[in-house]
């Protein structure tokens, strides 16, 4: 999804996106050269950078945007067909190492941007459009989320207020909520469904997901979430690095004698696969396997349970790569047949 490269731009194209348009601005030889805003439109967005084209080439131009989710959507289709290098950053990134700012707005927005891209040229990422099979997941995925989210909410409804509300209107509710949880598990089916589809007709995903479900704890909603965030493994090969981007590594705070905090988890991080990671800490740490006998040993010693669960998030995390790398299922009590003399 993320690749380096080592030639150096001449232009830089700044794009602050939002839903309905998208602020282009472009930095040349430390001058704005040219500010205009174009509908966030596949076919506005193309004829915008094919008119910048027309004086320049396209290895001299690097287009940066901020992250904004579906919205960045039509202008990486774009640079994908016009074979334009596109570097998607962090927002906060570009945040804290453009400096104080006084004032915002959509112009100055794409302004910093632009400038940010020509300062940190040297560490940029471009991206790639995923494939339609990790892209089309994603979307049913979301919208499953969204739907079992509603279904709580209607099901809350009808178990708390049974008691709090006249009988003849709460029957009423009952039976307009009870039909709307019908349709909603309706829903919720064909798109569990629809997802099993695509995961079953891709040799890739359908072995990475039966690879991740043989380890305890982890189920199919944590195995396809870890697909995703990775890009099927693509994007991250480093462990390490994604328990830092799910919050669950460890970081010190201290300063000179003053500051000296334990060590804990950043909130900079993916709240979503965070939450999985602990249901699946969770439910390892109740099984008969290793990790469930590591965690009663832990709390036995006086370790405090958080620390340990989150151990636990991190070995699961360990394991989970181990078993892609390594092409093999997830094998309890193993025995390295190397250190047996």
């Amino acid at each position: 999804m993320f690749a380096k490269f080592k030639v150096m731009k001449k232009i830089f194209i700044g794009v602050d996106v939002s839903k309905l348009k998208l602020d282009f601005c472009n930095y040349q030889d430390g001058q704005f050269c040219k500010e205009e805003v174009v509908t966030n439109h596949s076919s506005a967005i193309k004829s915008h950078l094919e008119s910048i084209l027309k004086d320049t080439s396209k290895e001299k131009v690097l287009i940066c945007a901020e992250y904004t989710g579906q919205y960045i959507y039509p202008l990486s289709c774009v640079c994908k067909d016009l074979e334009l290098d596109l570097w998607i950053e962090n927002p906060v990134q570009i945040k804290f190492r453009s400096g104080m700012q006084r004032g915002k707005n959509d112009k100055l927005d794409a302004r910093k941007i632009a400038i940010y891209a020509q300062r940190f040229e040297d560490q940029a990422s471009l991206f790639s459009m995923p494939e339609d099979a990790i892209q089309n997941l994603k979307q049913l995925v979301s919208e499953r989320d969204m739907l079992v989210c509603d279904r709580a909410k209607y099901k809350g409804q009808l178990t708390d207020q049974r008691d709090f509300m006249n009988q003849q209107i709460y029957t009423k509710k009952h039976k307009r909520l009870s039909q709307l949880i019908q349709n909603l598990n309706q829903a919720i089916k064909q798109i569990e469904d629809q997802i099993q589809s695509i995961i079953d007709n891709d040799e890739t995903l359908s072995k990475q997901h039966y690879l991740l479900c043989s380890i305890d704890g982890v189920g199919e909603r944590t195995s396809l979430k870890m697909i995703l965030e990775t890009n099927a493994f693509r994007d991250f090969k480093d462990p390490r690095k994604f328990c830092c981007h799910a919050g669950v590594a460890p970081f010190s705070y201290t300063s000179g004698s003053s500051v000296r905090s334990k060590r804990k988890v950043s909130k900079r991080a993916d709240k979503s696969i965070k939450a999985l990671l602990h249901m699946a800490a969770l439910s390892a740490s109740k099984t008969n396997g290793d990790l469930g006998h590591y965690y009663n040993r832990k709390v036995a010693e006086g370790k405090n349970k958080m620390t340990v669960l989150n151990a636990i998030r991190a070995k699961l995390v360990l394991r989970m790569f181990a078993v892609i790398k390594n092409e093999k299922m997830y094998i309890q009590n193993y025995i390295n047949p190397l250190s047996v003399s």
